[in-house]
């Protein structure tokens, strides 16, 4: 019967399918920064043995982001200490993160580090890491990966956008970044508590272009062109479409380098390396290989459909109802996915790498 529990798992499967493919694709931007994770597997003290050698991965999402820069650093490491040397890597996300998400990921996916190391053991730390969150001391390498950017709470309505970096609104923007300082200050304060000596942090993430915007235009016009229209329809009304916002924000060098001024240090931590770039549009990459117009829809909007499109269907849930999330979120990413391959465009990236580095003497 259409529309019946067999359609509706199919229809997961598709998607869940979709998004993988699009999680790998967007993965592969990670190598300028995976460099620099190789770089410090190469440098960091070790513990010696059987002391496991101890990896963070902050905001672990469904893993995939991991899945790369984790099995690099374990093969620099390998070439450093003895073959059963354990290795402890440990996947931290908020309580409501898709750990069995993450954990069929490290099992399954062909490129877990899981499938080139025995001795290699994951485990998983559901809290925010807006606190502290492992050991003090503990941990020789640090890895995140577009996790930074999401904001501890929201910090306002933005009335006239889903957006921050898109907002004129001059309130909406200054408590963001109050909320946007406030965090990176915790986050670098509590992972200088839980870096080893010698140890460091390597973190890609949201940068601003030179407007001070996020990037990705085009994806950003073609949201709120479908959210009017929904208004339009009556399908979602016009004060729900103002509570949706994304809690995330780019930020500065100066934005990253505040909490060490002005000696440089802060918590035993230093900046090492810190650069902002534009990265590559993986998905238009493709395009250009395989004039695949559906294809690059579809990448962007999978991927869109868990990075952007679940916070915005919070606006939808009333008192616990999430029927018309559901809907929401599939609608919206048929309309993005229509539009973006109706005029494959490529889009702008900012980002931004850097390397923390905790002191020896710590």
């Amino acid at each position: 019967m259409p529309g019946g529990p067999a359609d509706k798992r199919q229809e997961r499967k598709g998607i869940g399918h979709q998004y993988s493919v699009a999680s790998r694709l967007h993965a592969t931007g990670l190598r300028p920064a995976v460099a620099l994770f190789e770089q410090a597997a190469a440098e960091v003290p070790l513990p010696t043995a059987p002391q496991p050698i101890a990896i963070a991965d902050y905001g672990a999402g469904t893993g995939y982001s991991a899945l790369l820069p984790v099995a690099t650093a374990i093969a620099v490491l390998r070439k450093r200490t003895r073959p059963d040397h354990a290795i402890l890597v440990t996947h931290t996300d908020r309580p409501g993160n898709n750990f069995t998400k993450l954990f069929t990921t490290l099992d399954d996916d062909p490129d877990s580090y899981l499938k080139k190391d025995d001795q290699t053991f994951p485990a998983a730390v559901g809290r925010s890491f807006y606190s502290q969150i492992l050991p003090s001391k503990s941990i020789a390498l640090g890895w995140s990966s577009w996790a930074i950017q999401w904001l501890s709470q929201p910090a306002a309505v933005v009335p006239d956008h889903v957006h921050i970096s898109y907002s004129t609104d001059a309130s909406a923007r200054q408590s963001f970044e109050r909320q946007a300082a406030l965090d990176w200050h915790e986050f670098v304060a509590f992972r200088g508590r839980e870096l080893a000596p010698g140890g460091r942090l390597v973190i890609l993430t949201m940068g601003l272009d030179a407007e001070g915007r996020c990037g990705m235009a085009p994806v950003f016009e073609t949201v709120m062109t479908s959210l009017r229209e929904m208004v339009g329809s009556g399908q979602i009304s016009a004060e729900e479409s103002h509570r949706m916002t994304i809690p995330t924000v780019g930020r500065t060098e100066k934005d990253f380098r505040a909490p060490f001024a002005p000696s440089g240090r802060f918590e035993g931590l230093s900046i090492e390396h810190l650069e902002e770039f534009n990265a590559e549009d993986q998905y238009f990459r493709r395009y250009r290989a395989d004039r695949d117009a559906d294809a690059f829809g579809a990448n962007w909007a999978a991927f869109l459909r868990v990075s952007m499109f679940r916070p915005l269907a919070r606006a939808l849930v009333v008192d616990g109802d999430r029927s018309r999330a559901g809907w929401f979120v599939d609608h919206l990413e048929a309309a993005v996915r229509r539009r973006l391959a109706s005029a494959p465009e490529e889009m702008s990236v900012p980002q931004v790498k850097i390397v923390l580095a905790k002191r020896r003497s710590a």
